[in-house]
């Protein structure tokens, strides 16, 4: 990968896009810090496709490890809300 200034890629762009289309990457610096990354598209697009693919494996081994998980015994709603729930749903059916 290559580096040079926006003066400098204003002045080369037609041989900036030669190199990038035969695959280097190119760095364009403003004031010394990198601004801009000239690729090709298909290289930006393989990039995500990576990333997307690496993200649902993630996904997919979180979901074994739930599956696979036994579900804790302690209840998550209490005995007093769950009956407090109830007899709203019941209450709510009755005024229909």
């Amino acid at each position: 990968m290559s580096t040079m200034s926006v003066s400098e890629a204003r002045a080369a762009l037609p041989e900036i896009l030669d190199r990038v289309v035969a695959g280097e990457e190119v760095t364009i610096t403003r004031h010394g810090r990198a601004v801009a990354i000239i690729v090709r598209p298909d290289a930006i697009r393989a990039r995500r496709a990576d990333r997307a693919l690496a993200d649902a494996e993630r996904l997919r081994e979180l979901l074994e490890r739930a599956r696979s998980a036994p579900l804790s015994d302690a209840a998550a709603v209490s005995v007093e809300r769950a009956e407090e729930l109830l007899n709203h749903v019941a209450a709510s059916r009755s005024a229909r």
